[in-house]
């Protein structure tokens, strides 16, 4: 689906992944079969976000709050993210995909830390060959990467900054805040993601759980947003 030429796209998208246990739920399957099928819509999407142009993809993976959910069910995402990383890493380099991880990644065990550096390592791309920087927000919450910003810039003693250095601090320093916000689940709320990073982001609320988050639905957004006019606070049209 290659889309219209004339379509204003997002340069960054970022998408919450929300809703594989319902999606189990509804069906009568176990926990395990929806997180699987979400790690597949996951893999589709950064498929298509590379078809279509795309410059920067971001997936919630992992919130700060998931850690409190049952020691049964993050060990079992623990496994499906070491598992994605060994099966898909391969086709991230055939793709010229670079992943790169954010968030508190000293809570996770040193065996999945050293496999997450060492895919990053992997999939490195130069900036030429380069087709897609694929951010996985692991271990992440909007207020924690906040706070560690604000912990840096005190380390650093500086007293006075900008916004525009204040973004530097942050985990996503090097990429262009997302034009785009996806939020599957069935839910309207941004979940403690990206909080400073969505100030002007367009958010779009799909009527559905992620595994059922297909390449259409994709489309869908996509459209949704080029319909849209970002005006960021623009008082032009004001008329007495």
């Amino acid at each position: 689906m290659e889309g219209n030429a004339n379509e204003s796209l997002p340069k960054h998208v970022a998408i919450i992944m929300d809703g594989n246990n319902r999606w189990a739920t509804d069906r009568s399957l176990p926990g395990v079969a929806g997180h699987q099928k979400g790690v597949e819509r996951a893999r589709e999407a950064v498929e298509f976000a590379v078809k279509r142009g795309l410059s920067t993809l971001t997936l919630f993976a992992f919130s700060s709050e998931n850690w409190g959910r049952s020691q049964e069910e993050v060990s079992l995402l623990m496994k499906l993210l070491n598992t994605a990383l060994e099966e898909e890493v391969p086709n991230l380099i055939k793709n010229s995909v670079q992943l790169n991880f954010i968030g508190d990644l000293t809570l996770f065990d040193d065996n999945l830390i050293g496999q997450m550096k060492r895919s990053e390592e992997l999939t490195h791309c130069d900036e030429k060959s380069k087709k897609l920087d694929l951010v996985v927000a692991a271990s992440y919450g909007g207020r924690w990467d906040i706070v560690n910003a604000i912990n840096k810039i005190q380390a650093s003693d500086k007293t006075d900054i900008t916004e525009q250095e204040f973004n530097s601090y942050l985990s996503t320093a090097r990429f262009e805040d997302p034009d785009l916000c996806i939020r599957t689940g069935n839910e309207i709320r941004v979940s403690n993601f990206l909080l400073w990073q969505l100030a002007y982001s367009e958010l779009y609320f799909p009527n559905l759980l992620w595994p059922d988050f297909d390449d259409i639905q994709f489309d869908k957004a996509l459209k949704e947003y080029s319909s849209r006019s970002r005006r960021y606070g623009d008082k032009s049209n004001f008329q007495l």
